[in-house]
């Protein structure tokens, strides 16, 4: 890992965990998946948030995203959609500073009423 900080977890991630890779990102499966295949794409050197990326770490996140979407999609034929989520900063609910990009895979009926998602992160907001 590039810039790599000794108490990061995602600095120190074991090699049998990383489900694929680029020149400048990795993806796991969350800890503590909100659906199954949650994903999480990281960028390999330690930076703080998503606004800190470099460009190159922009596109190669990007890439990332698309090809676990891809084959994730190809693993489960329920996935119909997904929520793509980045908390930046501790208000925002961040609890890892190494910037790292939830890729979270959708159901049909997995919630009640989809409408709104992510506006529900603050109560009564995702109702419109």
């Amino acid at each position: 890992m590039n810039n790599k900080i000794d108490d990061c977890i995602f600095c120190s991630i074991p090699r049998d965990r990383i489900i694929s890779e680029n020149d400048l990102t990795f993806a796991i499966r969350d800890n503590y998946p909100v659906t199954t295949l949650h994903s999480l794409i990281i960028p390999k050197r330690h930076v703080a948030d998503y606004f800190s990326l470099t460009k190159d770490e922009l596109l190669s996140c990007d890439a990332l995203l698309k090809e676990i979407k891809n084959s994730i999609q190809a693993e489960d034929e329920s996935v119909k959609a997904f929520n793509v989520g980045i908390n930046s900063g501790e208000t925002a609910g961040q609890t890892i500073f190494h910037c790292h990009i939830h890729l979270i895979p959708r159901r049909v009926g997995d919630v009640k009423n989809p409408r709104g998602g992510i506006r529900h992160l603050i109560p009564g907001k995702g109702d419109y």
